[in-house]
């Protein structure tokens, strides 16, 4: 592509490559808030005022920036859901360097957001997500998925049933389809974004808008060079414009028209060079997989966990088997768990976001997530996560384990009969490096808000797939807590490899009393159960026979309940 950019920074030792742009996944994913009122049909028009309140507000902030109590006015909204949008915004950041990303709850306030990384953020909530193509043959699936389910409607249109028996994803967004999807809205709304960004010239109007360096660098916000983005490389340094000023000396600002057309060249360039991988691809053999993301329905002992060049890991389509990664297993900052069933699942390393999507009957276990957690359209799934946020989004019949250090957020339907409501539980797991991976992306152990839920809308406007059509929009349903009486802890197995290099030995979240008074009262029943049976008055041949008979009860429930295939699947690693 001769209008893709060269890397500036490629080693000496290595060719010059083309780099192309690519979107930044994390606002889209992990960035839409269902508030009605961050909805704009004409987001340029709403927003110019918006900024302009904003950037008067954040003068007389001592920081120079937006706290919750600005914002709640400028979008006349809650102080609570003004709260929500800044720490949702300081999740998908670009910038780690961010004092917003850095600040503790306690702190979001006195350090706020900056004024144009929150126009970027609030332009966004007018995207809608990608929608899945249709079955090309939808009665060859019909009899895998319940067509008179209570849950019609709400559920993903492809099942995780479906997805592992149809044996295709070609009907499925892949990886490529949803960035196209992504760059084609910044094409079409380039111009509006660059025009709440720029300034005009003193002097000489409106129509003359020019950016400074400072303002280009919060399209990093939404865009990026190469898969993973320049190593140390900010967005100006890439851009011809920017690349070679003096440090030491403000640059000169920008005509807006210029930034425009080169960055819609180089998305044009993009995009082309999406259209023919795709292109070859389904022109490839009949049986070539997505290699964005590979399929997996056997034991994972053979298997090597996919990755995308851009720094996710992905693990789909496992069936009836259980699957582990390590820290040193996951390549990049970021996992998605997809379309899994029956299986049980580990991912015990640090991350930055992680994504569970169309699984049923399974249990996911998330090491320490620094950013956020998405849940959606999953049934009967466990989730056990230490995270610093999680949304959970058309669910039913789950139970989510969690240590977060944020509140957790309900969107979507997650169902009106209280049977099938999600439930939450204070966090129930550990393993040897929990609080050493914990450390890493900065979640707090002695913060837990795991039941301190927020309720959003039942209607997604960023996903038609979340609600039947013609359904009114009403607050989503809460999940309710877990019963403590039913609370128990769950084991990870400590014979995974490396498990004795950790210092963890137990739970780092502190338990509610209910709860730990619940916990205290099994061990102890438990105990008293062993020295019963072994005080019991008994022949030495009864008390074989007594051994037996637990052994082969024990064994018909690893069969019942389908764990003898971790006992398979994972002593076979």
């Amino acid at each position: 592509m001769s209008d893709a950019i060269e890397a500036s920074t490629s080693s000496s030792s290595s060719p010059r490559e083309s780099v192309f742009i690519h979107p930044r996944r994390e606002p889209f994913e992990h960035g839409l808030l269902p508030i009605p009122k961050l909805i704009f049909t004409d987001p340029n028009a709403t927003l110019a005022p918006v900024r302009d309140k904003l950037a008067a507000s954040a003068a007389d902030h001592p920081s120079r920036r937006v706290d919750s109590t600005a914002l709640s006015d400028a979008l006349q909204i809650s102080l609570d859901h003004a709260r929500l949008v800044l720490d949702t915004l300081a999740s998908v950041l670009h910038d780690d360097d961010d004092p917003l990303v850095r600040a503790k709850s306690s702190e979001v306030d006195v350090v706020g957001a900056d004024v144009y990384d929150l126009i970027l953020f609030l332009y966004i909530q007018s995207y809608k997500r990608l929608l899945p193509r249709t079955h090309k043959d939808s009665a060859a699936v019909a009899d895998v998925w319940p067509s008179t389910s209570a849950f019609d409607g709400y559920l993903s249109a492809l099942s995780p049933l479906q997805l592992v028996r149809s044996n295709s994803r070609r009907f499925m967004p892949s990886q490529a389809d949803e960035e196209a999807h992504q760059l084609s809205y910044l094409q079409k709304h380039l111009a509006n974004i660059l025009s709440l960004l720029a300034e005009p010239v003193e002097g000489e109007g409106e129509e003359s808008l020019v950016l400074t360096m400072e303002r280009f660098e919060h399209l990093g916000f939404l865009i990026q060079f190469g898969e993973k983005g320049f190593e140390g490389v900010t967005l100006s340094q890439a851009a011809p414009f920017f690349a070679n000023s003096d440090p030491d000396m403000p640059a000169v600002p920008v005509p807006a028209v210029q930034v425009h057309d080169w960055v819609l060249q180089n998305i044009s360039s993009a995009l082309e060079h999406i259209s023919e991988r795709v292109s070859a691809k389904e022109n490839g053999p009949p049986n070539a997989t997505d290699q964005d993301v590979p399929m997996a329905d056997a034991c994972p002992s053979s298997m090597k966990s996919p990755k995308s060049a851009r720094g996710s890991s992905f693990i789909e389509g496992i069936s009836k088997s259980s699957y582990v990664k390590q820290a040193p297993d996951i390549k990049g900052s970021s996992v998605k768990v997809l379309n899994c069933h029956d299986s049980v699942i580990y991912i015990l390393a640090p991350l930055r976001f992680a994504t569970i999507y169309g699984c049923s009957d399974t249990t996911i276990v998330l090491g320490a997530v620094g950013k956020a957690v998405r849940v959606e359209h999953c049934e009967r799934v466990h989730v056990i996560a230490a995270a610093k946020r999680i949304c959970i989004a058309n669910c039913r019949e789950c139970v989510f384990f969690l240590g977060v250090n944020q509140q957790p957020l309900i969107v979507g339907d997650n169902h009106k009969l209280q049977c099938l409501v999600p439930m939450v539980a204070p966090y129930n797991t550990f393993y040897s490096q929990l609080e050493e991976h914990m450390n890493q992306v900065g979640i707090e152990p002695t913060v837990n808000k795991w039941d301190e839920l927020i309720a959003l809308g039942v209607v997604d406007p960023h996903d038609s797939l979340s609600h039947p059509a013609g359904v009114s929009d009403i607050q989503a349903e809460l999940a309710t807590r877990l019963d403590p009486d039913q609370f128990t802890n769950f084991l990870i197995p400590n014979w995974f490899g490396g498990e004795s290099a950790g210092t963890t030995k137990d739970n780092p979240f502190p338990l509610p009393d209910a709860y730990m008074a619940s916990h205290q009262r099994n061990h102890k029943n438990l105990g008293e159960i062993k020295q019963i049976l072994r005080e019991a008055p008994l022949e030495e041949n009864r008390k074989r026979e007594l051994s037996c008979a637990l052994h082969v009860l024990f064994k018909d429930w690893l069969y019942a309940s389908g764990n003898i295939r971790q006992l398979y699947c994972l002593q076979g690693d």
